[in-house]
């Protein structure tokens, strides 16, 4: 009896099937497999040795194998006779417990078993760059105020419709692209949904933007700061808890639309946005964009002021009620890896709603400007050390994400920011030589 996905892959003229997972640095391994052996690695799964992956693992382990989750299934749209399909791994008849997708499924469950399904809508921005990464690909891309910017905007058309019109054919129900705030940064928003369905649609959007711009002669990079004077790429997250038909959060009545749940569930994400920054803010690049200064165009070089706050429809905040149902959470960056940005916020506001989590009040004011002067503030970490030190002491995360994976994800973090500290920067050779 065929597993489903072989005779689906076949019918639509699919040759080959990339069998693909997301490692803890969210770096996507796959392996590509002819379309008559389907079948059978559905029932065996793909084999990989895990060592040679970001997921802790040496020689001396067995085997592990990715089973391909048949629901996931995507024709390249640039090159239809592949297709993508995103695996959930095992190692002896076990899931592999620091698998980002298989953290974010338990969590996932952990919700259902209470009743609530996570809807999150992801907001990825990436800049578009020459091959070599070394500048922004349009050199005439140089608009102070460089949002919206209609001329840069369709001076990349191929490359954004090409991306959008593939959406649009694979259900995705995209709204809107748009010219970010620095020169060659773009940002293109699709639907919300379920916070597995979001993962898989974020993981699969990064390759084909990606692919898509080298098609083209480009490269794409959803790197926090790839250039030091220049707005970062942000990965914000639109969320809301629903049951059934439900969503939980929309209160009429309540403030600013949300229901005391939304409130809950929004003070969990609150009180454990310093524990969890190493996953929403992952790499030592991350760090560059909290925290800077604001830029001529009214937009900061990252997300404002630190500082854990939040507020209406007011993008100065870390926390944003844009509308009636969901909130906002701007913090994660675009390193950020799909599946542990969704498993960080739903865990946290799961314990939210459990400890009955207090937001505190609103603050109406301008972070920008008037920020900084508030000294009581919580903030996030200033650096990935910091960040991962609050991670590995964070009984949330061993609690509710798992503390196999918690112990991988610090150690092989650790170990980045050893390698970051054993490297030396021109910045240091000019201020050191002549000390």
């Amino acid at each position: 009896m065929g597993s489903g996905l072989q005779s689906a892959a076949a019918d639509r003229g699919i040759k080959y099937l990339l069998v693909s997972f997301t490692d803890l640095f969210g770096v996507q391994r796959a392996k590509l497999i002819p379309t008559a052996v389907v079948d059978e690695v559905m029932q065996r799964g793909a084999a990989f040795g895990g060592f040679a992956t970001w997921l802790d693992m040496t020689p001396a382990d067995a085997d592990m194998f990715a089973f391909p989750d048949p629901a996931t299934l995507i024709q390249l749209p640039w090159k239809p006779e592949v297709g993508w399909v995103a695996a959930d791994l095992v190692m002896d008849g076990r899931p592999v417990e620091q698998a980002p997708r298989n953290v974010l499924r338990r969590v996932v469950a952990e919700a259902a078993e209470a009743g609530f399904a996570m809807k999150s809508g992801v907001e990825c921005e990436f800049h578009i760059l020459t091959p070599d990464g070394a500048a922004v690909a349009d050199p005439a891309d140089q608009q102070v105020k460089a949002c919206y910017d209609q001329q840069s905007l369709m001076r990349r058309y191929d490359v954004i419709a090409e991306v959008c019109d593939a959406m649009q054919a694979l259900g995705w129900k995209p709204y809107q692209n748009d010219h970010e705030d620095a020169p060659g940064q773009f940002e293109m928003n699709w639907e919300y949904d379920d916070a597995l369905v979001t993962a898989d649609r974020h993981a699969f959007f990064k390759f084909m933007v990606k692919s898509v711009a080298e098609k083209h002669g480009l490269r794409a990079t959803f790197m926090p700061k790839p250039f030091a004077a220049v707005v970062p790429n942000g990965c914000h997250v639109h969320v809301s808890v629903w049951r059934g038909h439900d969503n939980l959060f929309l209160d009429t009545g309540g403030e600013l639309g949300l229901s005391p749940l939304a409130y809950r569930f929004l003070g969990g994400v609150m009180a454990h946005a310093p524990s969890l920054a190493a996953l929403t803010n992952p790499t030592v690049n991350s760090y560059k964009r909290i925290n800077p200064p604001v830029l001529p165009t009214g937009a900061p070089m990252g997300p404002g002021a630190n500082a854990i706050t939040y507020g209406g429809s007011n993008r100065t905040h870390l926390f944003r009620i844009p509308s009636p149902g969901r909130f906002e959470i701007r913090i994660g960056d675009g390193a950020a890896n799909p599946y542990l940005l969704q498993a960080a916020y739903l865990a946290a506001g799961l314990d939210g709603v459990a400890t009955k989590a207090d937001p505190g009040e609103r603050l109406d004011i301008n972070m920008f400007e008037e920020g900084r002067a508030l000294t009581d503030l919580r903030r996030l970490p200033s650096n990935l050390l910091d960040a991962v030190r609050a991670f590995d002491g964070a009984a949330l995360a061993r609690a509710r994400l798992g503390p196999a994976f918690v112990s991988a994800y610090v150690k092989l973090k650790t170990m980045e920011w050893d390698a970051y500290c054993a490297s030396l920067s021109e910045w240091e050779r000019a201020r050191t030589l002549d000390c």
